[in-house]
C-alpha cells in the first residue's frame, strides 16, 4: 500500500493521542487499522464511481475519522475536518502537524457556523440520516455528493429521511455496500446524496 509509513506513523500517534483523550473506546484500538482507518479509506469507493473531488468536508470528525486517513491517501483533496469539541480537533490539528498534512483544516466549530460550499460533504456515525442530512446538505455543492457511513440498518434511516431530501431537492443516487476486514460479518453502507 503508498503511503504505509504514514499509516504506521500515523497509527502510532493515534493510539498516543488515545491514551490522553479518549478518541476512541480502549477495546477498538487494537481494531484501529480494521475498524477505523479502513472504514475511513473506503470512501476510495465513491471515488472510484464518481470522481476524486477538490473539496471535501467532514462533519463531526471526532478523532478524525475519515478525514485524516482520507488527508494522508488523497493529498489532492483540500479536507476540512469540523468538530464543535475542542479536544478532539486539538488531536486531529497534532496529527495534521505530525504528518505534514498540508491538505487538512481542522475547524472547531458547529457546522452551520461556517462559510461555503464542499464538492463532497462527509459524516460518520454522527447522527441518524434525517438529522444529518439538514446539517450537510446545505453545505453541498448543486450536483455535489453527501455521503453517509451507515451500518446495515441503512434502509430504515432511508425512509425516514424523504421529507429532508425533498426539502433541499436532493436524492439518493446509490448505495455502495462493503465490508470491514474483520472475522465478524460487518456489512456496511455508504449512502450516496446528490442535490440536484
Amino acid at each position: 500500500m503508498e503511503n504505509k509509513q504514514d499509516f504506521e506513523k500515523y497509527s502510532k500517534l493515534f493510539i498516543e493521542e488515545n491514551h490522553k483523550i479518549n478518541l476512541i473506546s480502549k477495546n477498538d484500538e487494537k481494531f484501529l487499522w480494521e475498524k477505523h482507518i479502513c472504514d475511513s479509506l473506503s470512501l476510495g469507493n465513491f471515488f472510484n464511481k464518481y470522481g476524486i473531488p477538490q473539496t471535501l468536508l467532514d462533519i463531526g470528525t471526532g478523532g478524525g475519522f475519515p478525514s485524516v486517513p482520507l488527508s494522508i491517501k488523497y493529498p489532492q483533496i483540500e479536507i476540512s475536518a469540523i468538530d464543535s469539541i475542542g479536544k478532539k480537533i486539538r488531536a486531529v490539528q497534532n496529527f495534521k502537524e505530525q504528518l505534514n498534512l498540508k491538505n487538512l483544516i481542522p475547524i472547531c466549530d458547529r457546522v452551520e457556523n461556517i462559510k461555503g460550499e464542499f464538492d463532497v460533504v462527509t459524516s460518520r456515525a454522527v447522527a441518524s440520516l434525517d438529522k444529518i442530512c439538514t446539517y450537510a446538505l446545505p453545505k453541498t455543492k448543486k450536483k455535489g455528493y453527501f455521503v453517509a457511513f451507515k451500518s446495515k440498518k441503512a434502509h430504515e434511516e432511508i425512509n425516514s429521511a424523504q421529507n429532508i431530501l425533498k426539502n433541499f431537492d436532493a436524492q439518493i443516487i446509490d448505495i455502495i455496500e462493503y465490508n470491514l476486514p474483520l472475522d465478524e460479518q460487518t456489512e456496511r453502507n455508504l449512502i450516496i446524496i446528490q442535490k440536484s
